[in-house]
């Protein structure tokens, strides 16, 4: 179950990255509001989690979600470039932490 709840904190950190896009200096209340909801949600899981998985491999795991899930959604919702080299480097993350979870 650890890993359930640290892929949806991962999941709730590319919420927070996103919000974060449209706070406008936490002038923008509904967005600061899902900002922080969704980084005191995150916190908690990463937290959680990491009472059975290694501190080092979920905080990896964690951070590589929210990194992937940011860019994928960057790309998909805001015209970021979908470059090739871009695709590589998201299948090095994914691959490093399928690396992290096979080790830990």
């Amino acid at each position: 179950m650890a890993w359930f709840w640290l892929i949806l904190g991962g999941v709730f950190e590319v919420g927070f990255t996103t919000s974060l896009r449209f706070v406008d200096g936490f002038r923008n209340l509904p967005w600061t509001i899902a900002f922080l909801v969704s980084v005191a949600i995150s916190m908690f899981l990463l937290e959680y989690a990491a009472r059975t998985i290694p501190m080092g491999t979920a905080y990896a795991v964690w951070g590589g979600i929210g990194a992937i899930g940011t860019v994928i959604v960057g790309m998909a919702w805001f015209g970021e470039p979908a470059t090739t080299i871009r695709m590589l480097l998201i299948f090095t993350i994914v691959a490093a932490i399928a690396g992290l979870k096979l080790t830990a």
